[in-house]
């Protein structure tokens, strides 16, 4: 319970600003034209995708009628159930990244200001709690800042960081850091990349080496790529993920910002098109604040359902 009043808690920002608007029309005496327009309404904007928006209301349109249901009140648990059903239907959403083989590689891809440096370092100061030995890779060689900033991070979690000078090349520091992280028998390899534009097609080559030379050395049972998508564009971030995965095969997702964004739907936009599960999603700035993807815990408390 005290996990999900947390969560409860760090949805706060996206309920105001989306899903409030869908459980208040929970609250309608009864069904009529309005209640129906509102739902698909609500539905669209928060960027769930127009086709999930009109199924489920269809869905929920056969239930109230299948089931003699009077009221949108007797729909909310039946709405938020769908939601978890709609989610888990793709294998390893909300699952943690397996540990099975060592090192785990997490490849980490994303465009700039997407979050992606920080999700690194949180990723690291989360194995790092868990006594697993970490191995960080600078591999976003193009900018010095970048660089200073995976120090940072490094050095708050008390992890190892592979970095060479700006200009280096970046499938090379990566290659460094799996030589490193396999002699020291490391938990875990985090790669953090150049926060690339999706459409530069140079930037988008040089992620292609990387996934190469990790793979070549490493296989792909260890290795998973991992977007991580700003919340907040909704379904730009849904286009975003859709290139990544044409050019990289992009294994899991992390969504940042999600606290305060009011496109609540893009998690459920992102794995219907893509089927790609979520594993985490960013709830704020700290560093703990990284938060593993439950589906149910995650409906239950963004339509305030009770557990």
């Amino acid at each position: 319970m005290a996990i999900f009043a947390k969560l409860k808690e760090s949805l706060k920002g996206v309920r105001e600003k989306w899903s409030s608007g869908i459980s208040k029309l929970f609250t309608s005496e009864k069904f009529d034209a309005d209640f129906w327009e509102n739902l698909e309404e609500q539905l669209i904007s928060g960027d769930t995708g127009l086709d999930f928006a009109e199924e489920i209301t269809d869905f929920l349109k056969n239930e109230a009628k299948s089931k003699s249901i009077k009221s949108p009140s007797e729909l909310k648990g039946i709405f938020t159930a769908k939601i978890v059903e709609e989610l888990n239907s793709v294998e390893g959403m909300g699952k943690p990244f397996s540990l099975e083989h060592k090192p785990l590689i997490l490849l980490m891809a994303g465009v700039n200001g997407s979050g992606k440096t920080t999700s690194a370092g949180k990723l690291a100061h989360m194995y790092a709690k868990q006594g697993k030995r970490v191995i960080m890779a600078a591999a976003d060689t193009f900018r010095a800042a970048a660089v200073e900033q995976l120090k940072i991070w490094a050095e708050r979690s008390g992890v190892r960081i592979i970095a060479q000078g700006q200009g280096s090349d970046p499938a090379a520091v990566s290659f460094d850091a799996l030589k490193a992280a396999k002699s020291s028998n490391a938990d875990v390899l985090i790669v953090d990349t150049a926060g690339r534009l999706h459409d530069k097609h140079n930037l988008m080559e040089e992620l292609k080496k990387i996934h190469r030379v990790l793979t070549r050395e490493a296989g792909n049972k260890g290795l998973e790529t991992v977007l991580v998508l700003d919340a907040v564009l909704g379904q730009n971030s849904v286009a975003q993920a859709e290139t990544f995965n044409s050019i990289i095969p992009v294994t899991s997702i992390i969504l940042t910002k999600y606290d305060n964004t009011s496109k609540g739907g893009v998690v459920i936009s992102v794995s219907r098109k893509l089927h790609i599960p979520v594993r985490y999603i960013g709830l704020g700035e700290g560093a703990d604040d990284l938060n593993t993807f439950s589906p149910k815990d995650f409906a239950e408390a963004l339509m305030e359902v009770n557990p």
